[in-house]
C-alpha cells in the first residue's frame, strides 16, 4: 500500500518536474510555437539543471518502485 501511495506522489511530482522544462523560452515556446528559433544546444545552467537532475532521479526511483511493486 506504501509502495503505491509513493508511487502516485512521485508521478504528479515527475509531471510537474517535466512540464517545468522548457525548449524555448517565451509564451510562444509554452504553447508550441517559435520553432525554428533557438535551436541550438545550450547548456542546462542553475535551476534548469537543478530540474532535469531531480526529473532523472525520480524516474529511476519510479522505475525501482514499481518494480519492486512488481515483485512484492
Amino acid at each position: 500500500m506504501a509502495i503505491s501511495i509513493a508511487q502516485i506522489v512521485i508521478s504528479v511530482v515527475l509531471i510537474v518536474l517535466i512540464l517545468l522544462q522548457e525548449r524555448s523560452s517565451g509564451l510562444s515556446g509554452i504553447l508550441g510555437g517559435g520553432s525554428g528559433e533557438g535551436d541550438v544546444y545550450q547548456k542546462r545552467r542553475g535551476l534548469e539543471n537543478i530540474v532535469f537532475r531531480a526529473t532523472v532521479v525520480l524516474v529511476i526511483l519510479f522505475a525501482g518502485l514499481s518494480l519492486a511493486n512488481l515483485l512484492l
